[in-house]
């Protein structure tokens, strides 16, 4: 008789636990998420959609307007931003970084970009190469529509955006014998790039757009499980490789060519050349050819990136 009434009770005692746990669970996570959706200081959100692909997400403070892809400030970063008082000048280091690799082709005029963000590279690569053809290849249209609306990009008879996949524009255009003397990858949001355009397959097609002096560039991850295989990847493509790492960022650019790289008393000689005209951009180029490394300091053991074997989302971390 004793047990038949213990029993119930210990039950409803442990139930009673487990509820409290729950709500109290409940209530730290509630907490967190809504902390992590006010506006930081001085921060004020001026957009904020769902598109098919992802959050978007346009911040603006006293000194700049910004995209990203995602709600929470935890794990969100910054994709585009410009300054409002001086908008030629660029944000981010990896800009700069890409813009560095004019010391290895300097006169690109037909430009093919992975990836739209606000805009930030086709206006630059625009401004310096008026006569460029640039061809942006962007997955989502909302991206597009936002860029225009609140970032002042424009399509004109120079610039056009293909709203596609850039696996698949690109393998079409190997087909029709485009060539592009200059290929940016930007498909990096700073936490993910899309598994099929990093394999050794997607870069063969890159591969094919190129003329006999043309380069990519890509925006990839600076330290992550991913650095090695990715970078054997390139190399297994390209063969040697500059790899650009400067302090303040978390990414780090991939400059590949299919001529010759030069050596860096080569670039140290060119960079002179670009100083006023990269200036305007916040920038100065001399101080870049000390980060272009063509050394091999990761494991060259790591398995490369295949179609077959591509674990970006395991190995990015």
């Amino acid at each position: 008789m004793d047990m038949q009434v213990i029993k119930p009770r210990r039950k409803h005692s442990a139930w009673r636990n487990f509820k409290s746990e729950i709500l109290f669970v409940l209530v730290i996570a509630l907490v967190i998420f809504a902390n992590d959706l006010l506006p930081q200081s001085g921060i004020r959100y001026i957009h904020q959609e769902r598109s098919l692909y992802r959050n978007i997400l346009v911040t603006e403070d006293s000194q700049r307007r910004c995209l990203r892809f995602t709600i929470t400030s935890r794990s969100g970063q910054n994709q585009s931003c410009r300054y409002l008082d001086r908008p030629v000048e660029l944000v981010f280091p990896y800009a700069k970084m890409t813009l560095s690799s004019l010391l290895v082709q300097s006169n690109p005029q037909r430009i093919l970009i992975v990836g739209l963000g606000g805009g930030t590279l086709s206006d630059t690569y625009s401004q310096l190469f008026p006569e460029a053809e640039i061809v942006i290849s962007e997955i989502d249209d909302a991206v597009v529509r936002v860029a225009r609306e609140y970032f002042g990009f424009q399509e004109t008879d120079k610039i056009s955006v293909d709203v596609g996949d850039a696996r698949v524009f690109i393998k079409r255009a190997g087909l029709r014998g485009e060539k592009y003397d200059l290929v940016i990858l930007d498909a990096f949001n700073g936490e993910y790039i899309p598994e099929h355009l990093m394999t050794v397959e997607f870069l063969e097609e890159v591969k094919r757009l190129l003329p006999d002096d043309g380069m990519v560039v890509a925006n990839t991850f600076s330290t992550s499980r991913l650095y090695a295989a990715e970078s054997n990847t390139y190399r297994e493509v390209f063969g040697e490789i500059y790899n650009l790492r400067m302090s303040g960022t978390g990414n780090r650019v991939i400059v590949a060519s299919m001529q010759s790289l030069p050596d860096t008393a080569a670039l140290e000689s060119r960079a002179p050349a670009f100083r006023e005209m990269l200036k305007p951009f916040g920038m100065d180029v001399t101080e870049y050819p000390r980060v272009m490394s063509k050394d091999v300091s990761w494991d060259t053991s790591e398995r490369i990136l295949t179609d077959q074997y591509s674990p970006a989302n395991l190995l990015n971390n």
